[in-house]
């Protein structure tokens, strides 16, 4: 178990043992100009298993998200401090590509964003960018139906991606991610503008993801976080020197554990709803 409290800054790492990690940080730090706003992370993520970051506002859960596609690079004066390891290559080596890793590495996002073209084509767009050899029609009937949406949208592909209700565009969008064949899913916050049925049905479908891909999901719903991850990590905040606040990682464990055993008093309090 891995803990870290807000006077000290010892090395904070965690291998859930049980499969190879797929990503993993070492003294990773993220600054927006001068100002810190995650501070010295150590982690693994494993292979094939929902990893949740939860933690109140402004604690760099989305920020470190934003790390492993390399999405931060897109942000002014955003800067990555210490080391991002894929499949044991450094994800900021100045021989890796971005676009590689975005292809690898997909991202969902907290409110769906399908482009304006039809069902067919938001699925089928990535792979011809990609002049990728393959039959379309099979590419993108496989992708909606791991996304569990073939069978609501099969007879109308040529509508419009943004006809679909909130739900099913969400699932559109997680189907537009998977149909590049990442190896890993992010997704920021993917439920927070669903309704309760919609977001049932992405849960579902998180479950039935991991069996192939990776997934890190940042949640603000402790009770989606421990119903639908393997493990679970918990950032805090605390106020630097010159008054911003940064986020740390404080505790990550399996999910069960962090739930039930929490270690650290932060995340004690955070998971009673003394803060957050």
């Amino acid at each position: 178990m891995s803990t870290q409290n807000q006077t000290n800054n010892h090395r904070n790492t965690q291998n859930p043992g049980e499969t190879t990690a797929v990503l993993q940080t070492e003294k990773l730090s993220v600054y927006y100009g001068d100002t810190l706003a995650l501070r010295d992370v150590y982690m693994e993520i494993p292979k094939q298993r929902v990893t949740a970051f939860i933690g109140p506002s402004g604690c760099g859960k989305s920020t470190l998200l934003r790390c492993f596609n390399r999405l931060n690079d897109l942000i002014d004066k955003c800067r990555v401090e210490g080391k991002v390891f894929y499949r044991n290559k450094n994800l900021y080596s100045p021989k890796i590509d971005p676009v590689e890793v975005r292809r690898r590495i997909g991202m969902v996002f907290q409110k769906p964003n399908p482009f304006p073209k039809s069902i067919y084509e938001n699925i089928a767009y990535g792979a011809r960018i990609q002049n990728r050899k393959e039959n379309m029609d099979e590419l993108v009937e496989r992708s909606l139906q791991r996304a569990a949406l073939w069978s609501e949208v099969k007879d109308k592909l040529k509508e419009n991606g943004l006809s679909l209700s909130g739900g099913q565009q969400q699932r559109l969008c997680i189907a537009r991610a998977i149909a590049l064949k990442p190896e890993v899913v992010l997704m920021d916050e993917p439920c927070s503008s669903l309704d309760p049925v919609s977001t049932q049905r992405v849960e579902e479908l998180i479950h039935e993801l991991k069996e192939e891909y990776t997934i890190i999901i940042v949640t603000h719903n402790m009770q989606q976080a421990s119903r639908v991850s393997d493990y679970t990590a918990f950032f805090n905040a605390e106020e630097s020197d010159k008054g911003n606040r940064f986020g740390y990682l404080v505790e990550y464990d399996e999910t069960g554990k962090v739930f039930s055993n929490p270690q650290a008093q932060a995340t004690k309090e955070y998971l009673s709803g003394k803060f957050g």
